[in-house]
């Protein structure tokens, strides 16, 4: 019999399905965290690899180095030729006139050799004579006034010293308070006298009133007349004494006075102050005075022009009758000058040299001077390159030092310049050396701070700044680097401009335009 499965039977009652928990924050931090922040070092460290892909990088051009079999000419070897002429080395030296005159006579001509001191000219001296004679006479006259202010001194000096003006005055205060005090030391007595006169009168007048017509009229009035004056006199003696002690107040008042005078010696140190002045005034003035005879007597002796230092005339530059300015006017060339010298055994030639054959022109390098005053060869020596060329003659001039001249030899004088090689190294040669080269363009070596330098593209892409030491061999285009490159360097030619130390660049080809060959080096190579 077919019975019904009914499956609700078989169903578990588990009652209500418990709360889900929560994971752990630690199960977070490395679920999440840590693999994000692996992931963005991973992203940074990406982008720092990669950071030069995103800086857009300079184009330039560059050039390869040259490496070359050059030949090296044995020193001493001729190398080219120049005309120049001979002139003073330095320069030539001016005689200036010191004082302002006009030119009485010449002492020296043209080739005449000298010695400092020698007189080589001579100027009218009439005025610096008689300008000579006035200071004398202003001295003189500054020196009269010397013992006079001298005994001033001297006199002040003994009133500091030996007031005795002061004493005296000192002492006459004394003696007229002595005076007026002994005179009222007396006024008592002569009160009392006074007193007993004028009791006399009034008693001789009173008993001869009393007498009637027995005394005559005449002895009367001869009484009355007595006691008037004894009342006179009683009344002055009486009006004295307070005059007296007034006058014994201001006696005493001028003893002090003159005491704290000689004491004190105000007026008498002044006196003795300005006469030390006086006196000081009156030598400095004879100093001053002094001052300009000298200077009149130096102007005096700079009527006669001396050679500043020994040499041989090279020029007249003034003439009899002209004018110098002397060390107030111009400069020597323009006004003061008398003579200009030069020394015989300082000389140089003023070569041209051709523009190609500059760069083989080294200071110090060897040459040899020929000209038609001087039998055999002179030698010299290279100075330097001047700063200017000479656009019509396409040279550039060059100093060259004259080895031990000869007597015939003068300035102005025409001369053929040879110009040799100089020494190469201490290791001498029968022939000239071959050795391996690098040239590179000369327009592109550089002068800075720490020398000569070139710009490189190393294999990175980055430019670099390279320090070089330059050699001798070479051409007009082409120069030797003995030191700083190697074979495998580029240099960079284009794009220089405001290049930095590091930065990126980008090769777009070789640079055409220096047009530099490595063909046929052998004859220009040095």
């Amino acid at each position: 019999m077919n019975q019904q499965l009914d499956l609700r039977q078989l169903v578990i009652d588990r009652g209500e399905p418990a709360a889900q928990a929560r994971p752990p924050k630690r199960r977070i931090l490395s679920r999440y965290v840590v693999p994000a922040v692996l992931v963005l070092a991973f992203l940074a460290m990406l982008g720092w690899a990669a950071r030069e892909r995103f800086i857009s990088a300079r184009e330039v051009t560059v050039v390869p180095v040259i490496v070359t079999r050059a030949e090296v000419q044995q020193a001493g070897v001729p190398l080219f030729h120049a005309a120049g002429w001979v002139e003073p080395r330095p320069t030539r030296s001016f005689v200036p006139a010191l004082a302002e005159g006009v030119v009485q006579e010449l002492l020296v001509v043209e080739g005449q050799e000298v010695q400092a001191g020698d007189p080589v000219a001579r100027l009218i001296d009439a005025d610096a004579q008689l300008a000579m004679d006035q200071a004398k006479a202003d001295l003189r006259l500054q020196q009269s006034q010397l013992p006079k202010a001298e005994a001033n001194l001297a006199a002040a000096r003994q009133r500091v010293e030996q007031p005795i003006h002061l004493e005296a005055a000192v002492a006459e205060a004394e003696s007229a308070l002595a005076e007026v005090e002994t005179e009222r030391t007396r006024l008592p007595y002569e009160l009392r006298a006074a007193q007993a006169a004028m009791d006399y009168a009034e008693q001789e007048l009173a008993r001869k009133q009393a007498s009637g017509s027995a005394v005559a009229g005449r002895l009367l009035q001869e009484a009355q007349s007595n006691h008037d004056a004894a009342r006179a006199r009683l009344d002055e003696l009486k009006a004295r004494e307070p005059s007296l002690e007034r006058q014994v107040e201001s006696l005493r008042r001028k003893r002090d006075a003159a005491t704290s005078l000689l004491q004190l010696k105000t007026e008498e140190v002044r006196q003795l102050a300005e006469a030390e002045a006086t006196l000081e005034a009156t030598r400095a003035q004879i100093e001053q005075a002094q001052l300009r005879v000298e200077a009149r007597q130096l102007e005096l002796e700079r009527m006669t022009v001396r050679a500043p230092t020994a040499g041989r005339v090279l020029e007249l530059v003034a003439m009899p009758g002209s004018r110098v300015a002397g060390l107030g006017g111009p400069s020597a060339q323009q006004g003061n000058a008398v003579v200009s010298l030069y020394d015989p055994r300082m000389l140089q030639v003023r070569a041209d040299v051709r523009l190609e054959d500059v760069p083989l022109v080294q200071p110090g390098q060897p040459v040899r001077i020929e000209t038609a005053s001087a039998a055999g060869v002179i030698e010299g020596e290279v100075l330097a390159s001047t700063s200017q060329a000479n656009v019509q003659k396409n040279t550039l001039e060059v100093k060259v030092a004259v080895k031990d001249p000869p007597a015939t030899l003068r300035p102005e004088m025409l001369a053929q310049v040879t110009f040799l090689a100089p020494a190469t190294s201490a290791r001498a040669a029968d022939g000239p050396e071959q050795r391996e080269t690098l040239l590179i363009p000369r327009p592109l070596v550089q002068k800075g701070e720490q020398g000569q330098f070139v710009w490189i593209v190393e294999p990175t892409g980055k430019a670099r700044r390279r320090t070089v030491v330059l050699g001798l061999a070479g051409n007009a285009q082409l120069i030797e680097v003995a030191k700083g490159l190697a074979s495998t360097d580029k240099l960079i030619v284009a794009g220089r401009e405001g290049l930095e130390e590091g930065a990126r660049v980008r090769i777009i080809g070789d640079d055409p335009t220096l047009g530099v060959s490595t063909v046929d080096l052998a004859g220009a190579s040095r």
